[in-house]
């Protein structure tokens, strides 16, 4: 009897022991990890990425490879045609102002381009029903749907200014952002979207895009000014038309700056005033500080000052990202509730087998297994 009463536990406990291990592809509950994806890969707006998501550009970027090659081409044929010239007859300083030059235009046009111009991330789904449950409730309107207005208001330096309601990032823009419709995002303090460059021009990327024309309009007159002196030193010597025969890089750059000094010279001075003043080139255009408009409407985030203004938007520290690209998505989805067959269970299990092989009377935990009903 005591023989029989012994070995009873013991197949009890290699039972228990076996169905704890034992598993079969339909008990198994967890499915294979799918790869994490970036927030990048699921951006919701129109735009590329690059360098696993470390270049952010707009999808349209023609123009900006034209941009590109204007200068390469134009800088590449100065610095190989008229530059050991002009260091022979007149100073080694201007191919090494011009590299200079050279160097700082495309590191502030790279900047520019590749960089996340102020982007708003969109509200998510619970963010968007939350917001526009508030606004039923401010609104008085408890049962039905009713779309949220537009606008609102707040006050900035004793300035009214409204918010305006974007239905496609289902948030109140902040103020001075607007929505760019070719790339499809909110941007922060939005100036406008530059096809030059590839990119929007906002809060993050508005002052190496300034520096951009500022240094293009630099070099585009460095060349200019230096390739009419190029030409009229060689026509001293052999005639003008031998040295169009015999320099035809140099007509080809002569022209191309004559044409383009005007506009980004032009651009340089209108974002100066626009710099001075604190304004954006989407609030000049829509006059929304115009005196026109009331005696007092004034522009709230003006500082007084012009040098103020400029230190403001050029020597400022620069805000960080919003939108975390290279991050990764989080999954919505909640994880499966392990089934109590013993194999996800193997810790509780084991203890019991554990107690089962001892002679202990397991205790059983009913924490879990209550009903609605007892409640």
């Amino acid at each position: 009897m005591l023989h029989l009463r012994v070995a009873e536990p013991m197949r009890e406990c290699e039972y228990s022991q076996i169905s704890t291990r034992s598993s079969t592809p339909m008990e198994t509950p967890y499915k294979k990890r799918t790869p994490k994806r970036r927030k990048w890969q699921a951006f919701p707006g129109r735009n590329k990425f690059y360098c696993n998501g470390r270049i952010m550009m707009a999808r349209q970027t023609g123009v900006f490879y034209l941009t590109l090659v204007l200068i390469l081409v134009t800088s590449g044929l100065f610095f190989a045609f008229d530059c050991p010239f002009l260091s022979l007859q007149l100073t080694p300083a201007i191919p090494v102002i011009g590299g200079v030059l050279f160097v700082f235009v495309l590191g502030t046009l790279f900047r520019t381009s590749f960089s996340d111009p102020g982007v708003l991330p969109r509200a998510t789904p619970d963010e968007a029903a939350d917001l526009e449950r508030q606004i039923d409730v401010a609104n008085g309107s408890s049962s039905g749907y009713r779309p949220p207005p537009r606008t609102r208001e707040v006050v900035i330096n004793g300035q009214t200014v409204k918010l305006k309601y974007c239905f496609t990032c289902k948030i109140f823009r902040p103020p001075r952002a607007s929505h760019c419709s070719l790339c499809d995002n909110c941007v922060e303090r939005f100036d406008h979207h530059c096809p030059w460059v590839g990119n929007c021009v906002g809060k993050r990327n508005y002052r190496f895009f300034y520096m951009f024309i500022l240094s293009l309009s630099c070099l585009t007159i460095f060349i200019f000014a230096f390739v009419i002196t190029h030409v009229i030193l060689r026509s001293h010597r052999y005639g003008f038309l031998n040295t169009l025969k015999d320099s035809p890089a140099s007509v080809l750059e002569v022209v191309v700056c004559f044409f383009s000094v005007w506009s980004i010279v032009g651009l340089s001075g209108f974002h100066t005033y626009l710099i001075s003043s604190n304004q954006t080139t989407n609030e000049d255009i829509k006059g929304s500080w115009s005196s026109k408009r009331g005696k007092g409407n004034y522009n709230p985030y003006s500082y007084g000052n012009i040098f103020t203004n400029c230190c403001a938007a050029l020597c400022g520290p620069l805000p960080p990202s919003l939108i975390d690209r290279r991050g990764f998505v989080q999954s919505d989805t909640p994880h499966p509730i392990p089934p109590t067959n013993g194999t996800t269970m193997y810790g509780s299990t084991q203890s019991q087998s554990h107690m089962m092989c001892s002679g202990e009377e397991p205790v059983q935990d009913l924490s879990c297994c209550h009903t609605p009903a007892a409640e």
